[in-house]
């Protein structure tokens, strides 16, 4: 019982020459290919499995300012106005319902308060709950409780259909998408991009922009670009659909996100397993200080992240399989416990889940950075963009993100101030403290 993936036609020729390649078709991806697309340049848009497949599609669809790093607020307020162009233009699946988040944690509580106070000065609608209208919003869940916030301009999009509409958009303006189509690697000349080498062929480009998810880092890897990324893998669950049940609804035991008729999605936020990989090793003093921050929710993982080769520390040739072919689309095992333990906590959190039958099962690996904040930006080989390591944001912030890809491409003055995501701050050790969300 995978994640539900809308799939989509894509050619299978491989154009000659391209303005901008664009690597990997997750939603920050394709949405960097609609933008570029929109402003007449020539995109390819490439994907070793399908459109959406990995983390795009195994999100809660969350599409959030509430409780954002003060780092990434902008881009998640804007993100919420491109979401809503997206719906209107294509049909993304976004409604703006409003998220809560109820406590009896009275300095979770305070936090979420302050909180509200910063977002005000920001512009951003966020309600801080006293008890009683906490309780009244959390009906469903039958208890009382002491406190909470309410993000009422917030929403959610559907993951399965988000990034396949946004690339069928990207065909009517005229780009290319290919799927099963994996990157092998870049040709360099005088050091600067001149082609993109997959295993089809060649793609004449001098701008790359790599948006790779969990396999961003071994790649960058292949040219001397450091990126310290670590992958979290997430479990999750669906069940059918129960009516009076919040739309989107957090709190430390689960969190609930209705789909409409195809049900509710269910989640333990922050709980993960880490896979340890030879990558993760190497970066491990980069990820000392988020996992003793978040040792509570992470715990020690398999060998899962060691078959599936996307955090390999080896080196690869052009003219021969890759592990992105080897291994076209991540779909970890998930952890058949936080499952089980998931579908307690919700069902014990709101009754009416009990009769509710389990639809879906599926994992996902979180592309991490050592702050909790994406990359986004230019690297030292010139025309290479980078645009990964997005936290389990991506989702939310990647209408937003592949705006701020095309203003860098384009050379345009950027509406966002980008420098927080500068890549260059991993390689100067200048990436500061773990992000608060």
């Amino acid at each position: 019982m995978p994640a539900p993936l809308m799939r989509i036609d894509t050619p299978d020729t491989l154009p000659a020459q391209a303005d901008v390649v664009i690597v990997g078709a997750g939603i920050v991806g394709v949405c960097s290919a609609y933008y570029l697309a929109r402003r007449g340049l020539k995109v390819a848009l490439l994907e070793k499995g399908l459109i959406g497949a990995e983390q795009s599609s195994r999100n809660w669809g969350w599409c959030r300012q509430q409780n954002r790093d003060m780092r990434e607020l902008p881009m998640a307020t804007r993100s919420l106005a491109l979401w809503d162009g997206l719906e209107q233009e294509i049909g993304v699946g976004f409604r703006r319902c409003g998220l809560l988040y109820l406590s009896d944690d009275e300095a979770e509580i305070a936090a979420w308060a302050r909180w509200c106070d910063f977002a005000a000065g920001q512009g951003v609608t966020s309600h801080a709950l006293g008890a009683a209208e906490a309780s009244a919003r959390g009906q469903a869940t039958g208890k009382a409780w002491k406190g909470g916030v309410f993000s009422p301009s917030d929403g959610v999009a559907d993951p399965s259909i988000a990034a396949p509409s946004v690339a069928r958009a990207v065909q009517a303006l005229g780009g290319h998408v290919l799927q099963n189509c994996a990157v092998r690697g870049l040709e360099l000349s005088a050091g600067r991009i001149s082609a993109v080498v997959t295993e089809r062929g060649v793609i004449r480009t001098t701008t790359v922009v790599l948006a790779a998810g969990a396999w961003a880092s071994s790649f960058c890897r292949q040219y001397g670009v450091r990126f310290p990324q670590a992958s979290i893998r997430s479990s999750i669950l669906s069940v059918s659909r129960v009516d009076g049940i919040p739309d989107a609804l957090h709190t430390a035991r689960a969190s609930i996100t209705s789909r409409g008729a195809a049900g509710h999605t269910l989640a333990i936020s922050g709980r993960a397993k880490v896979d340890p990989t030879g990558q993760m090793l190497r970066f491990a003093p980069s990820f000392l200080p988020m996992f003793l921050k978040r040792h509570r929710a992470l715990s020690p993982g398999g060998l899962e992240a060691l078959r599936c080769g996307h955090e390999t520390l080896r080196h690869w040739a052009l003219d021969r399989e890759t592990p992105m072919e080897r291994l076209r689309i991540l779909d970890p095992r998930p952890d058949s416990r936080q499952i089980a333990d998931t579908l307690e906590r919700a069902r014990a959190l709101l009754p009416g889940l009990r009769n509710s039958q389990v639809t879906g099962v599926w994992a996902g690996y979180i592309d991490s950075t050592p702050d909790g904040v994406p990359a986004i930006g230019s690297t030292k080989v010139p025309g290479f963009i980078l645009a990964a390591g997005f936290s389990g944001h991506g989702f939310g912030i990647g209408p937003g993100a592949g705006e701020l890809v095309a203003d860098i491409v384009t050379g345009t003055e950027p509406a966002l101030n980008a420098r927080g995501c500068d890549p260059a701050r991993f390689s100067q050790g200048t990436w500061g403290k773990v992000a608060e969300f």
